[in-house]
């Protein structure tokens, strides 16, 4: 059914600031639910045991949080530990120098709070929040959140961490009454050094739950922007359009996929150009999100020429050139 492919603090002071400024910055639409307290977090959930999950519980589990991590099978659960403590050996050693018996106590302490589940249903029945991180796939992403629904304490927020697909679609598959807790909450990959947590409203979203949201977000150490459900959000609804414009100059016989990199990262201070950033990301997911807004829509996006179909695309995806996690994509990555 899923896919393995993905405390407390910062509250008192959030919550004042959030109660001014959500009418402030037009946040008209979230439900105002003022006259409940604002419930803890302390306890997460998370399923799906690949990157993107084992990360999220990793991470969680670093700023002290109570962790049930969730997937179809011990084998793909051992498989999520395995990169969870590689992942906390890397943070441990970078924290800690050359002590040892602290980077040690890191990692025993982060997966002391870790515990592992085949069952999401008895996974979440005492939970605060749950996030889920499993296959891009609406309709599988519904039946799990009906599932969750049922099981889940009323007070529980049910979050995605879908990097492409409606927060509202996924929500239809609860009731209304439980609608209003399920919210966006989409980490970038690693989980563990990339800051920034999109926090996605939708228009039945208490203003409560994303409160709560966003004071985890900052709970374990990142950075939240709130924006509202619409396709992309906002990291991908800009970066999408730009690195397939890069693929279509490329077509074109502009540039060559190199010079392009080149001239974005010397001309435009970007970190990485956009076919380094394409190889990085995997050019099966840019293919498989840019298909689905062009074909099926989202927010106005159906047969929007920014995001048809490419040859180029299509030809490496089709070879297996996938990126940097097939070794070969735009360039080739020799294994060290």
């Amino acid at each position: 059914m899923f896919s393995t492919s993905a405390a407390q603090g910062a509250r008192s002071s959030l919550r004042q600031g959030w109660q001014q400024g959500t009418r402030r910055r037009g946040f008209a639409s979230t439900r105002m639910t003022w006259s409940q307290p604002l419930a803890a977090i302390s306890r997460v959930a998370v399923i799906g045991g690949g990157q993107m999950g084992s990360g999220i519980a990793q991470v969680a589990a670093t700023k002290k949080f109570n962790v049930t991590l969730v997937d179809v099978n011990q084998e793909a659960l051992d498989r999520g530990k395995t990169y969870m403590v590689k992942s906390l050996k890397r943070v441990a050693k970078k924290k800690h120098g050359d002590n040892e018996q602290a980077q040690k106590q890191f990692v025993d302490e982060a997966l002391s709070r870790i515990t592992l589940s085949t069952s999401p249903s008895a996974a979440v029945t005492q939970t605060d929040l749950v996030v889920e991180a499993i296959v891009e796939n609406i309709d599988v992403k519904q039946k799990l959140f009906a599932e969750l629904a049922a099981a889940a304490p009323k007070s529980a927020i049910l979050a995605s961490n879908t990097s492409s697909l409606s927060i509202s679609k996924i929500a239809e598959a609860v009731d209304a009454a439980t609608r209003g807790r399920v919210i966006g909450l989409h980490f970038f990959n690693p989980v563990a050094q990339m800051k920034l947590v999109e926090v996605v409203r939708t228009e039945e979203t208490d203003a409560q739950a994303v409160e709560r949201a966003v004071a985890f977000v900052r709970a374990i150490g990142k950075e939240p922007a709130v924006c509202k459900d619409t396709s992309g959000f906002i990291v991908n609804r800009l970066l999408l359009p730009y690195m397939m414009e890069s693929i279509r100059l490329l077509e074109r016989g502009v540039a060559s996929a190199r010079d392009i990199d080149t001239a974005m990262k010397l001309g435009a201070g970007y970190p990485m150009g956009p076919f380094e950033l394409c190889d990085y990301v995997g050019l099966d997911t840019i293919k498989f999100i840019v298909d689905g807004w062009y074909k099926e829509g989202g927010t106005g996006l159906q047969g929007d020429k920014a995001f048809g179909p490419s040859k180029t695309l299509d030809e490496l995806v089709g070879e297996g050139r996938l990126g940097v996690k097939a070794g070969k994509g735009f360039y080739d990555y020799p294994k060290k």
